[in-house]
């Protein structure tokens, strides 16, 4: 199961880099009304990727059950002003902190995917369903971007 989230993850990151590669820059930056542009979704996953990075980490030595922190997905977007940065500038980084998620992901081993994750909630998930569930959000908003769908 963890093997084709990886596979998945591999294609969906090849996917996403020729589509911005090839995409017009008025085409990534056109914002609909109340929604994120396509280098803002692009933005979104990029602060998902340095969270979920400290996440897939610091699960290695914190103390169990690892203590789950939120971040304000909105502010973020804004704060971070993907909207006027240089789109070649933004693809690199998410390309480059994907591709260490993926060496974490390649690399754990099957005792860590059982280390358990406490949600804001209380409720207990594992490090395998955070890795599942990383790889189908980056879908889940690439698919947006490809589809030409706008949604925060």
């Amino acid at each position: 199961m963890l093997q084709e989230a990886i596979l998945k993850f591999e294609e969906l990151l090849v996917e996403n880099l020729d589509y911005f590669k090839n995409t017009d820059k008025h085409v990534l930056e056109f914002k609909p009304e109340n929604k994120w542009s396509k280098k803002e979704i692009l933005g979104h996953l990029i602060d998902s990727a340095v969270h979920n990075l400290v996440r897939f980490t610091e699960i290695h030595y914190a103390p169990k059950p690892y203590q789950y922190r939120t971040y304000n997905q909105e502010d973020l977007v804004s704060i971070c002003q993907y909207q006027s940065t240089d789109s070649n500038e933004l693809i690199q980084l998410w390309l480059s902190l994907n591709k260490q998620i993926l060496r974490i992901f390649k690399s754990v081993d099957s005792e860590a995917l059982h280390y358990e994750i406490e949600l804001n909630d209380k409720s207990i998930i594992n490090l395998r369903f955070l890795m599942s569930d990383y790889v189908a959000h980056l879908e889940h908003h690439i698919k947006q971007i490809q589809n030409n769908r706008y949604s925060t």
